[in-house]
């Protein structure tokens, strides 16, 4: 039981990251808006595809290392990828973006992702 909820928790939190980064690919300044800093209609849009490269390269990885490396070094790549959602906390609080987003979304995907990599550990 245990080793499906860690897989299943796994392949969703890859499959979410993969949607985030395709989400900033496809309809950029609405997905900034639901990061929680809206981009300037004025601004710079690499910013945003960069975003979107990054969450989507991200979930590949993730699903990549999954089937084909197995259990520890999934657990080791979310423990890592961790550090990306606890700085997005870090930059919605600082960049006018609301607690609700910051610890709701971001600081709790984190969260998630390190009971993730605790679970990976388990059974691996």
């Amino acid at each position: 039981m245990l080793t499906y909820l860690a897989y299943g928790l796994a392949i969703a939190l890859n499959l979410m990251v993969l949607y985030i980064g395709a989400r900033f690919l496809l309809v950029p300044r609405p997905s900034a808006a639901g990061y929680g800093v809206p981009a300037k209609e004025d601004g710079d849009p690499a910013y945003l595809t960069i975003k979107g490269v990054r969450d989507g390269t991200y979930g590949l990885l993730g699903l990549a290392l999954l089937a084909f490396a197995g259990p520890t070094a999934e657990a080791w790549f979310m423990l890592v990828v961790a550090l990306a959602p606890l700085g997005d906390t870090v930059i919605v609080l600082r960049h006018g973006g609301t607690k609700a987003v910051a610890f709701g979304i971001h600081f709790a995907t984190a969260v998630i992702m390190l009971i993730n990599a605790a679970l990976l550990f388990a059974v691996s």
